[in-house]
C-alpha cells in the first residue's frame, strides 16, 4: 500500500491474503467452510485483484481432516503444540499472505464477510475485528450465558482496562496485517489468544477497525472444544494479568490512603492527648501498618509489570515513570531502604528504653511499635523490590533507564485509536 492506494501482491510476486483455519477433527464442517472461503477469494480477486490461499493449521485431527483439506485445495500444516492459540500462531507463521484472516473451521462464520475486513486493512487499519452483535447471531449459535453474560462482561472489562473500544472482543472472525502480527508478539496457546490479540493491539496503539460478522450454529454435530467456565476464567485472568494499573497500582494507592489516614489520626491523637488511648483502638493502628506494607509491595509489582511489558514490546512506556530515572535506581532504593530500616530500628530501641524506664509496665498504645516495625518492613521491602525491578529490567541497576524493546512504541500519551467504519 502506498499513500492509501491498494496494490495487489502481483507487484511483489507474493500472496496478498491468507485464510488461516485452526483445525481439530473438523472433517464434517470443512467442506462448507472452504466453500465459503472460495467465494470470499473470488470476491477479493474481482474487487481488489488480490491473490489468496487457504492454510489449515491442524492440531492433531484423527478424522481425516488433513486429507480432506488438501483435496479441497488448502495447504495443511501440522501444529504439534495443542491449543487454539498455538494452532493459529502456527498457521500465521506458515502463511504467505501480507493480510491474515482467521476464523473457526466449524462452519459458524461466513468467510464471505472477510473482504470488507481486508479492505479496512488495505485502507490503513492494522487489525479488523468481526462484530457478531452488529452482524447477527442466529438462534442456537451462541449459548445464552455466553451471549448475555460472559461476552458482554469480558468485552466490557477489556474495554475498561485497556480502552480497546471494541464491541465484540471474542469474535473468532478477524483479520490483521502481517506486520501487526509480528509487532504484537503473541504467545498465548489457548483460548486466551483471542483476548491477547486485542489487548496487545490496544496497548501498542494499533489501529483497530470493526466490521459486522454473522454467527451461525456450527456444523460439527458434536460438543465444541470451548468450555465456557474454564475458558472464561482463562480470559479473565489474562485480562487482569496484563493490567498492572488495575491489579497493582490502584490497590496500592487505595491502601496507602487508608493506612496513612489511620496513622495520621493516631499520631494526631497521640500529640494532642499524650498518654490517652486512641479512640478507635490499637487494632486499627495494626491494620494501618499491615495495609501500608501490602501497598508498597503492590506498587513495586505495578512498576515491575510495566517494565516487563515494555521490554516485551507490548506496552507503551509511561513518561512519568522514566522521568524518575535520575532519582530511582537499585542503589537509591537500597539506600532508602537502609535508612528506613535503621530509623525503624531506632524507634524500636526507643520503645524498649521507654519500657525499661516504666519498670516494664504496660504501654498505653502500640503506635510506636507499629511505626517502628512498619519502617523496618518498608525498608527491607524497598531493598528487595529494588533488586526485583533490576532483575525484571534485564539485570540493570538503572532499571528505569532501560530502553524499550524494538517493538515498543515511542514515548507518548496518545489515546488508542479505534475505527468502526
Amino acid at each position: 500500500m502506498d499513500g492509501g492506494k491498494i496494490s495487489p501482491a502481483g507487484d511483489a510476486g507474493g500472496v496478498d491474503v491468507s485464510f488461516v483455519l485452526p483445525c481439530l477433527d473438523e472433517a464434517r464442517s470443512l467442506p462448507a467452510c472452504i466453500q465459503s472461503i472460495e467465494e470470499a477469494r473470488e470476491a477479493l480477486r474481482t474487487r481488489l485483484g488480490f491473490t489468496s490461499e487457504i492454510v489449515i493449521a491442524d492440531n492433531g485431527s484423527a478424522d481425516g481432516s488433513q486429507e480432506l483439506g488438501r483435496s479441497l485445495g488448502a495447504r495443511v500444516i501440522t501444529v504439534a503444540v495443542k491449543g487454539y492459540g498455538a494452532a493459529l500462531r502456527g498457521g500465521f507463521d506458515a502463511a504467505l499472505g501480507r493480510y491474515l484472516v482467521m476464523g473457526d473451521a466449524d462452519g459458524s462464520y461466513d468467510f464471505r464477510q472477510a473482504p470488507p475486513m481486508i479492505e479496512a486493512l488495505a485502507g490503513g487499519a492494522d487489525l479488523c475485528m468481526g462484530d457478531r452483535f452488529a452482524g447477527g447471531i442466529e438462534p442456537g449459535a451462541m449459548p445464552w450465558k455466553n451471549r448475555y453474560i460472559g461476552n458482554p462482561l469480558l468485552t466490557g472489562l477489556l474495554n475498561l482496562l485497556f480502552r480497546a473500544g471494541v464491541s465484540d472482543a471474542h469474535c473468532g472472525l478477524r483479520a490483521l496485517t502481517r506486520e501487526c502480527y509480528q509487532r504484537l508478539g503473541l504467545s498465548g496457546a489457548g483460548m486466551e489468544f483471542a483476548s491477547e490479540m486485542v489487548i496487545k493491539a490496544a496497548l501498542k496503539g494499533e489501529t483497530i477497525a470493526q466490521r459486522p460478522a454473522t454467527l451461525s450454529p456450527d456444523l460439527r454435530g458434536r460438543a465444541p472444544h470451548l468450555r465456557p467456565w474454564r475458558d472464561g476464567w482463562r480470559h479473565l485472568r489474562y485480562l487482569v494479568m496484563l493490567s498492572p494499573s488495575w491489579l497493582f497500582a490502584l490497590p496500592a494507592i487505595a491502601g496507602a490512603i487508608v493506612g496513612c489516614t489511620i496513622l495520621a489520626i493516631a499520631l494526631g491523637a497521640a500529640v494532642l492527648r499524650p498518654g490517652a488511648p486512641v479512640s478507635f483502638g490499637d487494632y486499627w493502628v495494626v491494620v494501618a501498618g499491615a495495609t501500608l506494607g501490602v501497598s508498597q509491595v503492590s506498587a513495586i509489582l505495578a512498576v515491575a509489570s510495566h517494565l516487563h511489558g515494555v521490554r516485551e514490546g507490548y506496552r507503551r512506556p509511561k513518561p512519568w515513570i522514566y522521568g524518575l530515572s535520575r532519582y530511582v535506581s537499585l542503589e537509591t532504593m537500597i539506600l532508602a531502604g537502609a535508612i528506613l530500616t535503621a530509623a525503624g530500628l531506632a524507634v524500636l530501641v526507643a520503645v524498649v528504653v521507654a519500657w525499661s524506664a516504666r519498670n516494664f509496665a504496660r504501654a498505653d498504645t502500640v503506635l510506636p511499635v507499629v511505626i517502628g516495625s512498619l519502617m523496618m518492613t518498608l525498608g527491607a521491602q524497598n531493598i528487595l523490590g529494588g533488586f526485583l525491578l533490576a532483575i525484571v529490567s534485564g539485570n540493570e541497576a538503572k532499571f528505569l533507564q532501560v530502553p524499550p524493546s524494538p517493538g515498543a512504541m515511542a514515548l507518548d500519551g496518545g489515546v488508542d485509536r479505534v475505527r468502526a467504519e
